[in-house]
């Protein structure tokens, strides 16, 4: 898979009260929330309803997220979305959240997104609407 890194989404996500933790910042779960967000509205923007009652659709393999500075609320949370070259049935997405009004990133995250069909629960390869992102670029 090659390293290439293309910009696919931006997403602007309010910070909630209840996103809170016991520190009066945004608990680490949350993170992979705003990412989440960011990857559905990805995925429907390129029209891929991502529901199970869809022949196929992605999942998500694996997840990760690098903390480096706490988000607190009140805060409006901008999420950057990059995906790397596909494979067969996958694609890797990057995610960068910064908040509004700072430009330090706040944590980076990543995840590996596998195109699946739903019934059998077996790989199937990535729609071609998704590879032509990269072949455009």
């Amino acid at each position: 898979m090659s390293a290439q890194r293309l910009h696919v989404h931006s997403t602007r996500i309010p910070v909630r009260w209840g996103d809170l933790d016991a520190y009066n910042h945004v608990n680490n779960t949350i993170y992979f929330r705003y990412c989440e967000q960011a990857r559905v509205e990805w995925c429907e923007n390129m029209g891929f309803v991502v529901r199970t009652n869809q022949p196929t659709g992605p999942v998500i393999i694996n997840a990760a997220c690098t903390f480096l500075l706490p988000v607190n609320y009140p805060a409006t949370v901008l999420l950057e979305m990059s995906a790397g070259e596909p494979g067969r049935s996958s694609v890797m997405t990057w995610y960068e959240m910064r908040v509004e009004g700072d430009d330090r990133i706040y944590a980076e995250g990543s995840s590996k997104m596998v195109w699946m069909d739903h019934a059998t629960g077996r790989s199937v390869p990535l729609p071609a609407e998704l590879r032509a992102l990269f072949e455009a670029a």
